[in-house]
């Protein structure tokens, strides 16, 4: 699984990226976690507004912190 965090590194963007990977680690998911901070590659998704999260290619969620169980959801 693939799952990346787009966003500048703003403090809702870190917030997201730790959220995700302790999700991840407490599910026992196996999945690459990649920060995309570059505006060009945030703009290739289609995505406006930060922080973004895509897994596996698709944008689950744009400009707000996910809850824990949508995170879930996503990587089951």
């Amino acid at each position: 699984m693939e799952i990346k965090i787009l966003g500048p590194g703003c403090p809702k963007c870190t917030q997201t990226a730790e959220l995700v990977e302790q999700t991840v680690s407490e599910a026992g998911v196996t999945a690459d976690v990649e920060k995309v901070t570059d505006v060009m590659k945030i703009a290739s998704y289609g995505v406006f507004g930060t922080p973004a999260i895509v897994i596996n290619g698709k944008v689950k969620s744009v400009g707000k912190i996910p809850k824990k169980a949508d995170i879930l959801k996503w990587i089951k």
